[in-house]
């Protein structure tokens, strides 16, 4: 009984040990904290003892910004935010998978449709590729239903969607509108090229032209294009530089935002489009 005694008394004792030990690191942790912000608001050099007289004369400190908290109390939350991000990637890619493979099954008929009305419309393929720029600048083949002339570029080179574009097949214009054209880049999806959501994935010319004449236009390459995205369901196709610019903030906007959150809306968002045929060409 008496080693039992014995026993719990030193264990409680270096629980107290242990809590002293770490009530000192911390209080000597926020003191030289305090020493450094001191540091870093006095103009011209001083020594650490002028700081430390400042300091007991009461002299008002910073408050600690939200990165120095986080190193503070050990990195927990930046650990916590990083879990959270690969989380989310994670995730994102599984429902990307899931939905393109349910949307082929679901959407089987129309696809159908749509491709019997290409087929019977116009000259040339159904299904047509194209080279675009993807996460990271990397290049791959992008699918659409078919919805201009063969060779419609021949002559003109690369240039934008534009209103009245008589390029376009009898059902290429429809196809825009509701965007049913890009219903084959499902393929793209699970092939791991894009994903549902995200900005556009644009043509290597125009990424070269943009990356010189915008600023921060790079930044939009950090994650995966996707078939429909905030700067799709927020404004026009492209017609002008100035339409781009206005694209691009939405796109920085939904990368410096993006969560489950966000994606569902714009997918809400993105069958009210498909329906009115809102900010097509």
């Amino acid at each position: 009984m008496k080693n039992r005694k014995k026993i719990k008394k030193e264990i409680l004792l270096s629980l107290i040990v242990l809590a002293m030990v770490f009530a000192v690191t911390t209080a000597f942790a926020a003191v030289s904290y305090i020493s450094v912000s001191e540091k870093d608001d006095v103009k011209g050099s001083q020594t650490t003892s002028d700081i430390s007289t400042e300091t007991s004369k009461g002299s008002r400190t910073r408050a600690p910004e939200p990165g120095t908290l986080v190193l503070f109390g050990g990195g927990i939350l930046g650990m916590v935010a990083g879990f959270v991000r690969r989380t989310y990637a994670v995730l994102k890619r599984i429902l990307d998978v899931c939905f393109s493979i349910a949307g082929v099954i679901i959407l089987s008929p129309l696809l159908l449709l749509v491709a019997l009305a290409v087929r019977m419309t116009s000259k040339g393929p159904i299904i047509y590729s194209q080279t675009r720029v993807g996460k990271d600048g990397e290049l791959f083949e992008i699918f659409k239903f078919r919805t201009m002339k063969v060779d419609a570029e021949k002559d003109s080179g690369p240039v934008w969607a534009r209103s009245n574009d008589n390029r376009l097949t009898p059902i290429g214009k429809f196809l825009r509108k509701s965007h049913m054209d890009e219903l084959p880049q499902f393929i793209n999806v699970i092939n791991g090229d894009m994903s549902i959501i995200g900005p556009r994935p644009e043509r290597p010319l125009f990424v070269d032209e943009f990356k010189k004449t915008i600023s921060g236009y790079q930044g939009r390459l950090a994650v995966k294009p996707g078939i429909t995205g905030l700067a799709q369901v927020r404004h026009r196709y492209d017609e002008t530089i100035e339409d781009v610019k206005k694209k691009l903030k939405y796109d920085l906007l939904y990368i410096k935002k993006m969560c489950l959150m966000s994606d569902f809306r714009i997918i809400l968002r993105t069958f009210r489009v498909v329906v009115t045929g809102e900010g097509a060409n």
